[in-house]
C-alpha cells in the first residue's frame, strides 16, 4: 500500500535577495509552481571576430584571437511562472496575489527611501548622484544551480480577479541575466557565488561520459592524420 507521506516533496525554484555585505538573506521568494520549461541562451565572449566573410572568404578577425575568450560566457534565462491564489485555499488572501506580484516587482524598483535620499542630494546641489544599487539577487533551480542574476524582463498577465478587483491568478514571463565576474567588481559576494556556480558546471562536465572517435567515424586526430574522408567518390 502506498503511503503518501513517503513521497518526497518536489524542490521549489525561487529567488533569494541577499545583503551583498553580510551575505544574509533579506527575502526568499519561492515560486508556487516550478516552470514547465526553461529557455537558456549562452553566448561566448570571443576575443576576436572570426566570422567568415562568405563562402570561401577570409575571416575578418585576428587569427591569433580565434580561440581566445575575453571572459565568461553571457547567459540569459527565460521562463513563465504561475501564481494562483485559488490553489491555496488554506492561506488567507484578502489582497489576492498583490503581495506576491509586488514582491517580484520590487526586484526591479528602488525603494521610496532610496528615491527620497537621491532627491535630497539633488536638492542640495550634488553634481553627481550615483545610480541606486539594488540588493544581490540569486536565482535557485535546485542545489546545482544557484547563481547571481539581474532581472531583465518581468511581464505580468493577470487573468482572474476577486470581487474587489484584486488579481487572484497571473502568468509571469521572467527574463534574467546571469551576473559573472565580468559584471561585478572584484571582491563582490556575487562574484564569489558566480565562481561557485561555474565550479559546479566544471564538476558536472567532468562527470559526463566521454565518447570515442570510432563513434564519429574517425580513426584518429592529430599527428597529421584525421581519418576524415576526403569527399571524393
Amino acid at each position: 500500500m502506498t503511503r503518501y507521506a513517503d513521497i518526497p516533496k518536489p524542490i521549489r525554484s525561487g529567488i533569494v535577495v541577499v545583503n551583498p555585505d553580510t551575505g544574509t538573506p533579506q527575502r526568499i521568494i519561492v515560486l508556487q509552481f516550478n516552470p514547465d520549461t526553461l529557455e537558456r541562451s549562452v553566448s561566448p565572449q570571443s576575443a576576436g571576430d572570426s566570422s567568415d566573410a562568405g563562402a570561401g572568404g577570409a575571416g575578418s578577425g585576428d587569427k591569433n584571437e580565434a580561440l581566445r575568450l575575453k571572459g565568461p560566457a553571457q547567459e540569459t534565462w527565460k521562463f513563465t511562472a504561475e501564481i494562483d491564489a485559488t490553489d491555496q485555499f488554506e492561506i488567507a488572501a484578502p489582497d489576492g496575489i498583490h503581495p506576491q506580484l509586488a514582491t517580484l516587482e520590487m526586484l526591479v524598483q528602488p525603494t521610496t527611501a532610496q528615491l527620497r535620499a537621491a532627491m535630497r542630494l539633488s536638492q542640495k546641489g550634488s553634481i553627481e548622484i550615483s545610480p541606486i544599487e539594488m540588493p544581490l539577487t540569486l536565482f535557485t533551480w535546485g542545489s546545482k544551480r544557484v547563481m547571481p542574476v539581474r532581472l531583465t524582463e518581468l511581464s505580468v498577465n493577470e487573468s482572474a480577479f476577486d470581487v474587489n478587483l484584486n488579481p487572484i491568478r497571473a502568468s509571469l514571463s521572467i527574463g534574467m541575466k546571469i551576473l559573472t565576474v565580468s559584471d561585478l567588481p572584484a571582491g563582490h559576494r556575487g562574484a564569489d557565488l558566480y565562481m561557485a556556480h561555474l565550479a559546479q558546471k566544471e564538476r558536472l562536465a567532468a562527470a559526463a561520459r566521454g565518447g570515442s572517435l570510432g563513434a564519429l567515424g574517425l580513426s584518429g586526430i592529430g599527428a597529421g592524420t584525421t581519418g576524415i574522408p576526403s569527399g571524393r567518390g
